[in-house]
């Protein structure tokens, strides 16, 4: 469905992304974990063409495209069929939560404004906020907030959605609401790659981990493997000071 190879990306002088490669297959739910600092939230940016890559290869849907000379009309293409979550909800302030969802289909898709609304109605449904499609995001809680902006990306219908940790922004109550939400999308087959602290959604939730640091990717696999077999040292390592913290 999806492949990067060899992804390279620098800020100035300094290797955010040291070669790294990664397959997507559909349905995967893959977890993208590691330190602060490792190149998580780039490499997402990246493939979703926020950022720009220095060199590498995005194989999807049947066609081949390099990072470093892409044009402008492949990266409209490519993201009609994906979707980004970032972590500070990125909502307009002064649009309603209905308006948040249905702005993008009906300003960037010319889709007419009532079968944008049916549309958007119909995702707020599905993440559970049926009764605030005239809610403003300041009359919502961080987790309502954050489950306006899946609503928003599940309203592109799209074949991939991208997490840039989406629960890094609310309290601890308030970040299971949008897990359980990310667990149903799972569950109905939706293809996610999630850049998570979470580790249980890791284990749980994901078929596939990959686990990074300082640009390169230092070990990858099944959840089931990569929670209970780790083969690299830096990830037991990793691995036993979450597990420390979650105790704390």
């Amino acid at each position: 469905m999806l492949e990067v190879r060899d992804i390279h990306k620098k800020f100035a002088d300094t290797p955010v992304l040291c070669g790294v490669s990664i397959r997507v297959d559909k349905g995967d739910v893959i977890a993208v974990l590691g330190p602060s600092g490792s190149g998580k939230t780039t490499l997402l940016r990246c493939m979703n063409f926020l950022e720009k890559a220095d060199e590498g290869v995005m194989i999807f849907d049947g066609g081949e495209y390099r990072f470093g000379s892409v044009k402008r009309k492949e990266i409209a293409a490519i993201r009609r069929k994906t979707a980004f979550v970032f972590q500070s909800y990125n909502l307009f302030l002064n649009k309603t939560a209905l308006q948040n969802v249905t702005e993008g289909l009906i300003v960037a898709r010319k889709m007419p404004k009532r079968d944008a609304e049916v549309i958007g109605q119909k995702m707020l449904d599905k993440v559970g906020l049926s009764d605030k499609y005239n809610a403003y995001p300041h009359q919502l809680s961080g987790g309502q907030q954050q489950r306006v902006a899946i609503a928003r990306a599940l309203a592109a219908e799209p074949e991939i959605i991208y997490f840039d940790e989406p629960t890094s922004a609310l309290d601890p109550e308030l970040t299971g609401e949008v897990l359980n939400v990310m667990r149903q999308l799972a569950g109905e087959g939706m293809t996610m790659i999630v850049v998570t602290h979470e580790m249980e959604f890791a284990k749980t939730v994901s078929n596939k981990v990959i686990f990074m640091e300082n640009g390169v990717i230092v070990e990858q696999g099944s959840s089931k493997e990569f929670f209970e077999h780790p083969k690299c040292e830096r990830t037991r390592e990793f691995l036993r000071i979450e597990a420390g913290n979650r105790i704390v």
